[in-house]
């Protein structure tokens, strides 16, 4: 079967608003494979796009009450900051985001792609989800950072108003190199008009004379400054941080030290773990759509249903870390749930002098993160 250059264009043009659940990183579907179209179908589109309707709607109502909740906590303790609380704070509140945009991309999901809210709101919705995604990224970055320089170099405190202000000019510069990670692929952002569906897509307009080379160095940049990059350091820092508890020879220490060093040890883990199972899936098959792309890997109608499904649930599976991150860094933290305690319980109890022998068992984060002075049984 041959086919002109003007049937390719058409083709081409079809496959691409075929793909009209581009997800919200980019248009990251193998659109430059006009083969695909002959493929027979091999599952129901509707039926994976109604699952991730369900799945992302689930996402939406546990990771709003969880960071809502972080947030609230955060903002109304006046007691002493913890070494890391704006970091914290500023995690919760770019996790917030991302799935407060959840509920567009879904009612998108449930039209089979149709995109009512025009142009404005599509660019608008996905800078909000792009910044603040790439915010939660870096800011665990630079958490795994700060904590590991506050055990080992900053141990005895030094200047605590220097600090203050250090962290947050870092805090401004993340969410300035979230806003700088994100633009790129907003900007080829438009709500296009189907010429061969009665539907209205929001999707990447790549320039004509290099589209393919746009789509490869957006998702480049995505799986270095999404995974690449922070994942080593993230592994690395808590590494050296568990290095610098097992080292640590405080005063008086034994079982119950040994047991505390174990238990922080098993939490800095838990950290890397987490990272790791919520976007290496994702990445991976990134990666692997965009050596389909540069044309490495072969056509096949095998692939390109792999990578149709593979992408959406595999993106969908990591934004469950909007959900992981309130219970990894606050939950299990007995500072935080302490606060949780105070706001809660004893809000109308502070004549009792309850609050007050609450505010007798706070530890710092980096002693807890230390095992030096915690009862992680709590």
């Amino acid at each position: 079967m041959s086919l002109s250059v003007n049937d390719l264009t058409e083709l081409m043009e079809i496959w691409e608003e075929l793909n009209f659940t581009a997800d919200q990183y980019g248009d990251n579907l193998s659109t430059h494979h006009v083969e695909a179209l002959l493929c027979p179908p091999a599952f129901s589109h509707g039926a994976v796009l109604y699952t991730l309707s369900v799945l992302y709607i689930f996402i939406f109502l546990v990771g709003l009450a969880a960071n809502s909740l972080v947030v609230w906590v955060n903002l109304r303790s006046k007691a002493k900051r913890y070494e890391t609380h704006l970091y914290i704070l500023n995690l919760a509140v770019a996790d917030l985001c991302v799935v407060a945009t959840l509920p567009v991309w879904v009612s998108s999901l449930l039209q089979r792609g149709h995109w009512p809210f025009g142009e404005a709101v599509c660019k608008i919705t996905h800078l909000v989800f792009s910044v603040n995604l790439f915010g939660s990224i870096f800011f665990l970055t630079c958490m795994s950072v700060d904590r590991y320089l506050s055990v080992a170099l900053f141990r005895e405190g030094g200047n605590g108003r220097r600090k203050k202000v250090v962290r947050r000019v870092i805090c401004i510069l993340i969410w300035l190199l979230s806003v700088a990670a994100s633009v790129p692929d907003t900007y080829f952002l438009q709500a296009v008009k189907s010429t061969h569906l009665d539907a209205t897509l929001c999707r990447p307009v790549y320039p004509v004379d290099n589209p393919r080379e746009w789509m490869v160095g957006i998702q480049l940049s995505f799986i270095v400054l999404g995974f690449a990059i922070p994942f080593p350091v993230i592994t690395g820092f808590y590494l050296l941080l568990a290095r610098a508890i097992a080292s640590a020879d405080p005063a008086g220490s034994g079982t119950n030290s040994n047991q505390e060093r174990s238990t922080s040890r098993t939490i800095i883990l838990t950290y890397i773990v987490v990272f790791l199972v919520c976007w290496l899936p994702y990445h991976g098959v990134l990666l692997v759509d965009t050596l389909a792309l540069l044309n490495l890997l072969p056509f096949s109608c095998r692939l390109d249903s792999f990578l149709f499904v593979a992408l959406h649930l595999t993106q969908c599976f990591s934004l469950l870390h909007c959900c992981v991150n309130p219970i990894v860094y606050n939950f299990i933290n007995r500072n935080y749930r302490y606060d949780l305690m105070k706001a809660f319980i004893f809000k109308y109890s502070t004549k009792t002098g309850l609050a007050k022998l609450i505010d007798a068992s706070r530890v710092s984060e980096t002693e807890y993160l230390a095992g030096s002075a915690v009862d992680n049984n709590v």
